[in-house]
């Protein structure tokens, strides 16, 4: 959309617009966080073992990723307000069909519905800053990453409670209530023209194949998946050779300030969705918590998490991107490296290093959003976030199919960590020494490519230069 375009909005019309979108990502977000922590009942009523029951995360979170693109791409063609409203209606509509999931498939397929919706609300959240408040995007961004983080934490406890005391199908209800912000978004989000343009069809179906087939592969150990998404991968270079319009833009890609935003934004989101992943199954290993102290162990986290990303964008409006997105992957280095050491100690310093690695997560998510928000060209807001949020969400798929793999082992023998306290714990910590090192490579990467560039700086320095 050009800059002519962009209606005007008042103070008031902003703040209702930063009200609405929080609503919206509080329902999306409980729904990720809140399934997290009943992963270990659903997998004992259907008898799954950890790489089965990952789907319930991994194939929600694949439709996710390519939804957010598609998502992406359709608005710079289609008003806001028109596919949030879409989106939320599926999102519900599959949430109505998992509360009286009676098998693991029909679970799923309310997985799948839910996820086709709720791609909408993370792909646009950070669009609409960009777009509507360009002036206030990094605050706005660090209270959209707050609002991430204040619910991941609100989740647990939520899917606690209601999972607990009476059944893990009950935590769909909270996805149905969804539908009361419709009348809020129609009202707030401003109205926009349709504008031209024409959506890679086969482009998207060839990544989905692509990921669907790598993740079996990782999960299954299916050599038929992998041949099906080298096949999809190569049929893709060719089709996006050809397409005026391809899913994924090739001139972008050839931006490295670009692909090394996303590149390191998927590394340190594959951190946080590992850890939101492990630890779960993890907590029930090996301290027998139920499903409420689940919940209870990851909530000082994700409050710790919501009160930083408060002054998250505050600090990337001050002092720019790079030093916040250096700092988070500092926290995140340091945090897993803490739960790979002191596993096995009580719950409570457990749940301490947690808290230390989940604060990372706004940061890396506004900080990322606001850098990225400089490097993209005018005119291609909608898809170059959108690619950001596919490879957010494909890392989450990824990550989590990984560890399920691992975690299939239930034990090893194999200490990587010294420090590690006794053989019942080698495995956790072995994955959480892992998820440090990708942490650190992050870093690695990132430092090398944007130190001393101008790029992601505090506005009155972009002003002057």
């Amino acid at each position: 959309m050009d800059e002519q375009q962009t209606p005007e909005l008042t103070k008031g019309q902003k703040k209702k617009l930063v009200f609405v979108l929080s609503l919206i990502l509080t329902f999306t977000v409980m729904n990720g966080t809140m399934f997290n922590v009943a992963i270990p009942d659903i997998a004992e009523d259907f008898d799954l073992i950890p790489s089965q029951v990952t789907w319930v995360m991994t194939g929600y979170i694949l439709i996710f990723a390519v939804g957010a693109l598609m998502y992406g791409k359709l608005a710079d063609m289609y008003p806001i307000k028109r596919l949030l409203t879409i989106g939320i209606i599926l999102f519900a509509s599959g949430a109505a069909i998992g509360l009286f999931a009676q098998n693991y498939p029909m679970l799923l397929a309310a997985r799948f519905i839910q996820a086709a919706g709720g791609a909408t609300i993370p792909a646009l959240a950070f669009i609409i800053p960009a777009r509507f408040m360009p002036k206030e995007r990094g605050r706005v961004f660090g209270t959209v990453s707050a609002v991430v983080a204040f619910a991941s934490g609100v989740g647990p406890i939520v899917g606690g409670l209601l999972g607990g005391a009476f059944d893990w199908r009950l935590l769909f209800i909270v996805s149905v209530i969804s539908l009361a912000a419709i009348p809020f978004l129609r009202a707030w989000l401003p109205d926009e023209e349709t504008r031209p343009g024409t959506i890679d069809i086969v482009g998207a179906l060839l990544i989905a194949a692509g990921v669907s087939g790598m993740l079996f592969f990782i999960t299954m150990f299916s050599f038929a998946g992998l041949a099906a998404a080298v096949a999809a991968g190569c049929f893709f270079v060719l089709h996006i050779r050809r397409h005026p319009a391809p899913f994924i833009d090739p001139s972008m890609l050839k931006d490295r300030d670009y692909t090394t935003a996303v590149l390191t934004s998927f590394l340190g989101t594959s951190v946080m969705f590992g850890m939101i992943f492990i630890v779960p199954i993890m907590a029930r290993a090996l301290y027998d918590l139920d499903t409420m102290q689940i919940g209870l162990l990851l909530f000082p986290g994700a409050m710790g998490a919501a009160l930083l990303g408060q002054k998250g964008g505050r600090l990337v409006e001050k002092h720019g991107s790079y030093p916040v997105l250096r700092s988070a992957f500092i926290l995140a280095v340091s945090g897993s490296f803490l739960i790979s050491t002191f596993t096995g100690l009580p719950p409570v310093f457990v749940a301490f290093c947690i808290m230390i690695q989940y604060m990372a997560f706004p940061l890396i998510q506004s900080s990322t959003a606001n850098l990225l928000s400089d490097i993209i060209p005018s005119g291609k807001n909608g898809v170059g976030m959108g690619m950001f949020n596919l490879m957010n969400f494909m890392s989450g798929a990824v990550s989590s199919a990984v560890f399920g793999a691992f975690l299939d082992l239930e034990r090893t023998d194999l200490q990587l960590n010294p420090l590690a306290r006794s053989e019942a714990v080698f495995l956790y910590s072995n994955l959480f020494l892992f998820i440090s090192l990708t942490a650190i490579t992050a870093l690695f990467i990132f430092t090398r490519q944007f130190r001393g560039k101008r790029v992601g700086l505090p506005s009155s320095s972009q002003e002057t230069a």
